[in-house]
């Protein structure tokens, strides 16, 4: 009875998942293998945020796969050596995977396929798993990348959908292999007190609601702060729990500016991991050198920790980055204010920015993470390098009303606004009652260091 093993790294799902298709069309049993791997836990990467979602999906899969008549088997330690472990455990002659984009995942992949083949067995690694197009499947003339947002998107939206595909019905288990237990939400400690569930079924479930209900007003509401009017599915789709070439179908087929919207977010996705995959350096080295002088971590180390308490005397920067600590998660508007805070009127290197988001977000994800706070810092691929957005300006735009500070910096919930997104000009006592700090920087003088570090006139 021919035996594969499926091999889930990012993509914890059972709908839509075509390495597990493929290896159900091809062998009677199937060994689904997930491995708490080592490596990227000594990369740093095993954040509290992330390990609590991560036991809920790996708990939600285990349950999809008891229903159809088969379970989880969980393995710790070095991904190669436990897959192969499990492959003559099993005597399996193949293994599906899905396909990474960082230099860990391919040299993962490299050493998995040398490993399999000294044992004379096969490696089959499936393209547009976690992402809705393969990075590589659209590139520019001369190059292995677009560098540029629209044109990929442009020809990304051209390209056929590949079908989407139902969960499998049954799926057989050889009993001969043994699993670790399941590893335990409650377990993780130094979780986010709002931290979201996580897991397929919760996964789906959000999904729908947002067809039904948000997605129409998405394209108008995307950038309200307050209003909170985003898909929150970015864990989900880190985790893989959804389908990004699902989610793409199901926003084209209910239609409309909020799925273009939608769909065009998706796309950015992939635009990042398309990126990654070709310059795999760029999770740590500048995509575009601009001969920055970075002000160290020592030197700016008060205005750092201000910054990443929500203390920086700019409500909306600290609104965003209280809302980062306390649910593991950030609206994308707060993301970008709170990277240009960091990056441009702080002048601090990026990576510094980067670091703390990946120890806190629970869908910190390398590839869009990192090139989003390369996108800001004016590193990436953003065609207006230098542009500085203003956090009062920005407040009065996206917060009209001052309801997102409110909710995140209650010192301030009295003041109304726009008074409340420039609470320094308030006379000594009232500052001095409300316990909120003074800003640590001048917004003027911060530009003006800026612009001479970038030698802009």
């Amino acid at each position: 009875m021919n035996v594969a093993v499926v091999l889930y790294t990012s993509d914890l799902r059972l709908h839509d998942h075509p390495p597990l298709r493929a290896a159900l069309s091809s062998c009677a049993e199937v060994v689904p293998l997930f491995v708490r791997d080592r490596g990227v836990d000594a990369a740093g990467f095993a954040a509290p945020n992330r390990l609590a979602f991560l036991a809920d999906c790996l708990a939600a899969l285990d349950a999809g796969l008891r229903e159809r008549g088969g379970r989880l088997v969980v393995r710790s330690g070095d991904t190669v050596d436990q897959v192969c472990t499990v492959v003559r455990e099993a005597d399996a002659d193949e293994v599906h995977m899905a396909a990474g984009v960082s230099a860990y995942a391919h040299g993962r992949e490299e050493r998995l396929r040398a490993a399999l083949e000294r044992e004379g067995r096969r490696l089959y690694v499936h393209d547009a798993v976690v992402t809705a197009v393969a990075p590589g499947a659209v590139t520019p003339a001369g190059s292995d990348h677009f560098a540029v947002f629209t044109p990929y998107f442009r020809r990304w939206s051209e390209l056929p959908p590949r079908p989407v595909t139902a969960a499998p019905r049954a799926v057989r288990v050889p009993e001969a292999v043994g699993s670790e237990p399941l590893p335990a939400r409650d377990a993780v400690r130094g979780t986010s007190p709002a931290l979201a569930r996580g897991g397929e079924s919760e996964a789906r479930a959000r999904l729908t609601a947002w067809l039904r209900g948000g997605l129409a007003r998405y394209e108008d509401t995307h950038d309200d702060l307050a209003g909170d009017a985003t898909s929150r599915l970015s864990p989900h789709l880190h985790f893989g729990t959804l389908s990004p070439a699902e989610c793409a179908h199901r926003a084209r087929a209910a239609g409309g500016p909020g799925a273009e919207a939608f769909v065009r977010q998706l796309c950015w996705r992939d635009f990042h991991h398309q990126v990654l995959a070709a310059r795999p350096a760029v999770a740590h080295e500048d995509y575009r050198i601009r001969h920055d002088r970075w002000r160290s971590d020592a030197e700016a180390a008060e205005e750092i920790e201000a910054w990443k308490e929500g203390r920086t005397g700019y409500p909306v920067v600290d609104a965003a980055m209280r809302q980062l600590r306390h649910e593991g998660w950030m609206h994308n508007r707060g993301r970008l204010l709170a990277a240009s805070f960091l990056t441009k009127t702080l002048y601090v290197d990026w990576r510094t920015g980067a670091r703390h988001f990946l120890d806190l977000l629970v869908d910190g994800d390398l590839a869009n993470n990192q090139l989003n706070w390369q996108w800001v810092a004016g590193t990436g691929t953003d065609t207006r390098p230098n542009r500085v957005l203003n956090p009062v300006r920005q407040a009065r735009r996206y917060d009209p009303h001052g309801a997102y500070v409110h909710r995140w910096v209650p010192e301030l919930a009295d003041l109304p606004a726009p008074e409340v997104f420039e609470p320094w000009k308030l006379p000594a006592p009232e500052r001095a009652r409300s316990g909120y700090p003074d800003p640590v920087v001048d917004l003027a003088d911060a530009l003006g260091r800026f612009k001479r570090a970038r030698a802009i006139s």
